[in-house]
């Protein structure tokens, strides 16, 4: 795997920071317990819906300042977005294909921390990401100066879950429907 992770504590705050950027660090079971606890009060269409949204703003958000912070553009900044996910402990994503211009990609996930998180459990556990995907997406089609790889709007889904007993995860990046 690629170097760790830089983490900077201040030793005023308190806070944690990775590329300038404040973190939280909470054990894995803390967060998948929350987050099933809010997945069954909310229901699973409501609570993907909003995941997805809320998922893609932030992601679109971080590939901004990332660029910035590392001079990175286009599908770098993705394949760094990746990456750093990778070293945050959420599993092993990688590219699998991608083309900017047609808004077109599939990521491969291997050991999700939903999957690994719960044992036993099966359907698609790790629908958190698709959000995640479409905005890294759209980030690199709205940063693009070229014009000619600036692609259409971004949608992603979880193609298919290791806890559907698939070896690995898959997302599907495509064009947004009309």
């Amino acid at each position: 795997m690629q170097p760790q992770l830089p983490i900077d504590v201040d030793p005023n705050t308190g806070v944690w920071t990775t590329d300038s950027l404040p973190m939280l660090y909470v054990p894995r079971h803390f967060f998948t317990n929350n987050h099933t606890a809010v997945e069954e009060a909310l229901g699973l269409d409501t609570y993907a819906e909003i995941l997805y949204q809320a998922g893609y703003k932030s992601a679109y958000f971080w590939c901004d300042k990332e660029a910035k912070q590392h001079g990175l553009s286009g599908m770098a900044v993705f394949e760094h977005y990746l990456n750093r996910l990778s070293q945050r402990g959420w599993g092993l994503f990688s590219i699998i294909e991608a083309d900017p211009a047609s808004a077109h990609a599939r990521i491969e996930l291997r050991h999700s921390s939903f999957v690994l998180a719960q044992p036993g459990k099966s359907g698609k556990l790790c629908y958190m990401f698709a959000g995640w995907f479409a905005g890294a997406m759209d980030w690199v089609n709205d940063s693009a100066s070229d014009g000619v790889t600036k692609g259409p709007r971004s949608q992603s889904k979880e193609a298919r879950c290791a806890a559907e007993g698939h070896e690995h995860c898959v997302f599907e990046v495509s064009p947004l429907a009309a």
